[in-house]
């Protein structure tokens, strides 16, 4: 893959939209954002154990159908960003600053949906897919549900606060508000757990809180007509059917997208119960690494959708694939560099875990597995993914995702996990080679020039 993506000349410096410094400037505060989400999420984790098994088991299972909805939101707020980037790149600010606009109304509306939704089907529905678990559980679940789903509009709105600010390249501002969010969270739970001892609602409400506090912090953000791009009110509380269009069409497809995807992960957990508890520990273990490792690719896919979507909305195709080959490039090397880092503290961070010989054994295999095709395959299969739907080659990457994730790789987990009887080890090699397929359909769609013809304001 690096010999597919040798550089074409340097762009000359007048078509160079962002330098190297503003490049730096986005892709640090992301990162730094990344990493603070994943340790909140982990000591997270950790206070509630302290609330009890029944909380514990209610609130991961909820965090499933949780997540689907979080998942709802960023692709909604993704789909306004890249609307909003083009417009930046075309020198459009009022079609900018609708879009912006019009991504807030579109949050709100299904995130209010979403919300109402959950609050009259959302015990059915933990009934109809948790029928067995202990009646405790079943209430950890009844009640951490419902008082998340209050926050729904609030994480839908700061969701696309944040993506505004993101395609104005404006990461330090998110990294501040999310850092706020996260301690609030943070301080609540210890209250919620140890002082309160609320159980799941001690957990739910820290949450929900938190929220919000980042919600009113990004809108009003957002207002400041100071800004590159600011939100209207106007342009909030009504609908403009050709903006709003616009915005769908880059954000359903990446729902979907992103939907089947924790569907398919929500399956693939039903296979990998099966394969007995030191397999299960090493996995749950192993996600947490994972998280880790791919926090660089993670922090890299908003720079591509910031950068290409202002190269292709200036109609300056060429420079949004010169970008697109830089990033890559700068992926690949950054990416290497963490997950090695990553590998080298495994070693401290295994023995924080009480586990049998057997399973630390899994651990590091699915580790190595996974960072070291993390490092030299994923970012051709994560940010260059971005990259192509910033260019609103949004089709493709739906289809892409649908073909190599939900089919490709459950398909090949089942065979190499079940089968073969290699257990979780066949679930890591499905994972990766699922990466490869989908690095291989990225670069080939990339070198096509398709997704140049590709228009969406």
């Amino acid at each position: 893959m690096h010999r597919i993506l040798i550089p074409k000349p340097v762009l000359p410096a007048d078509r160079q939209i962002f330098s190297d410094k503003a490049l730096k400037a986005m892709i640090v505060p992301l990162l730094i954002e990344q990493l603070l989400q994943l340790i909140v999420g982990i000591v997270d984790t950790m206070m509630v154990s302290y609330a009890g098994e029944a909380t514990v088991s209610g609130v991961s299972l909820d965090t499933m159908i949780y997540t689907i909805f979080i998942y709802l939101f960023t692709a909604v707020a993704t789909g306004a960003a890249v609307i909003v980037s083009q417009y930046i790149g075309r020198g459009d600010k009022d079609n900018a600053n609708l879009a912006a606009s019009q991504g807030f109304h579109i949050a709100g509306a299904a995130s209010l949906l979403c919300l109402v939704l959950t609050l009259l089907f959302g015990n059915a529905v933990l009934a109809g897919l948790y029928a067995h678990v202990d009646r405790e559980v079943m209430s950890a679940c009844q009640i951490y549900l419902r008082i998340v789903a209050l926050s729904f509009p609030a994480n839908a709105i700061y969701n696309a606060g944040a993506a505004l600010y993101r395609s104005m390249g404006r990461t330090r501002t998110t990294m501040f508000v999310s850092a706020g969010m996260n301690l609030i969270n943070v301080i609540g739970n210890a209250i919620g757990v140890f002082v309160l001892k609320a159980g799941a609602a001690g957990v739910a409400w820290p949450t929900t809180i938190s929220w919000y506090f980042a919600a009113v912090v990004m809108t009003a953000l957002c207002f400041n007509e100071n800004n590159g791009v600011f939100v209207r009110l106007a342009g909030m509380l009504r609908t403009e059917r050709d903006m709003t269009v616009r915005i769908l069409h880059i954000a359903l497809p990446n729902a979907a997208e992103q939907v089947l995807f924790q569907l398919a992960k929500v399956v693939l957990g039903s296979l990998i119960a099966t394969f007995g508890t030191s397999q299960i520990a090493a996995n749950g273990i192993g996600q947490t690494l994972w998280s880790l490792a791919a926090c660089m690719c993670t922090s890299m896919s908003p720079v591509f959708i910031t950068v290409v979507g202002q190269c292709m909305g200036a109609g300056d195709t060429d420079a949004a694939a010169w970008y697109m080959r830089r990033l890559t490039r700068l992926s690949l090397l950054l990416s290497t560099l963490w997950n090695a880092l990553v590998l080298l503290i495994v070693p401290a961070i295994l023995p924080l875990y009480a586990v049998t010989a057997e399973t630390r054994h899994y651990i590091w295999l699915i580790v190595i597995i996974h960072n070291l095709f993390a490092a030299l395959v994923q970012p051709f299969a994560m940010p260059l993914s971005s990259g192509l739907r910033a260019a609103g080659d949004v089709q493709f990457s739906l289809w892409s995702s649908l073909l190599c994730t939900v089919a490709f790789r459950t398909v090949l987990s089942f065979v190499l996990g079940l089968w073969l009887n290699m257990g979780i080890l066949g679930i890591a090699w499905a994972m990766v080679l699922d990466w490869c397929l989908k690095a291989l359909l990225d670069v080939l769609r990339f070198k096509s020039n398709k997704w140049k013809n590709k228009q969406v304001i």
